[in-house]
């Protein structure tokens, strides 16, 4: 008897994995189906979201541009091409959301505006971040990219500018990963900051890759 109820305690409980994954699968579908900033977007809200209940890395960008807005696939644009080379994973990888979860500060395009897309709209991360968050207990790292991710999820431990965070990773480890946004625009910050290509990125794909080992 000691035996069949030590067998039975030690059993995984697969009914209560299923329910945690329709729970997660619902709050997407909810994710999804949001219309909080409706009245302030140009277009009819189309929120893009990824996440698995077993994911080990989260991606915590800006929004969507206005290609991923079209495909409604996340990063699926120049900008997605070269963060995938910065992490080294392919897109099999990339897009499987057991392994990648992908939650922007703001889930769908906010328009254009004088000099490139308009900020994250502020409702979509009081609303969703922390539930969704709660629902993917195996995250191993998080990669803030942008001064907003870093903003909101670093708070008064970023450094005054987004390159002074990025220099200082090292302080964030093990949790998170501060990075600046992978966007054809900022050329010029490449070429300005050397370091980034020679010291930062080696340490990032070993951190990716310990997170999804």
């Amino acid at each position: 008897m000691d035996k069949k109820g030590s067998a039975r305690r030690d059993a995984p409980d697969v009914s209560a994995n299923a329910s945690k994954a329709e729970n997660l699968q619902a709050l997407i579908r909810q994710v999804r189906a949001c219309q909080a900033c409706a009245a302030n977007l140009p277009h009819v809200p189309r929120p893009v979201v990824q996440a698995g209940e077993h994911a080990r890395l989260l991606i915590v960008g800006q929004a969507p541009g206005r290609r991923v807005h079209e495909t409604g696939i996340a990063w699926n644009d120049p900008s997605g091409d070269r963060l995938r080379e910065w992490l080294n994973l392919p897109r099999e990888v990339f897009y499987d959301a057991q392994r990648v979860a992908i939650v922007p500060m703001a889930f769908c395009y906010p328009g254009k505006g004088k000099s490139g897309d308009l900020p994250p709209r502020p409702e979509c991360a009081p609303l969703w971040h922390r539930r969704l968050l709660e629902a993917m207990p195996e995250v191993r790292l998080t990669l803030l990219i942008g001064r907003y991710a870093q903003a909101c999820y670093l708070m008064e431990n970023g450094k005054p500018t987004l390159t002074a965070t990025v220099a200082a990773y090292r302080e964030y480890l093990p949790a998170m990963f501060p990075l600046p946004h992978p966007s054809p625009r900022n050329q010029a910050w490449w070429k300005a900051n050397g370091w980034f290509a020679a010291e930062v990125l080696p340490a990032l794909r070993s951190r990716v890759e310990a997170a999804l080992a």
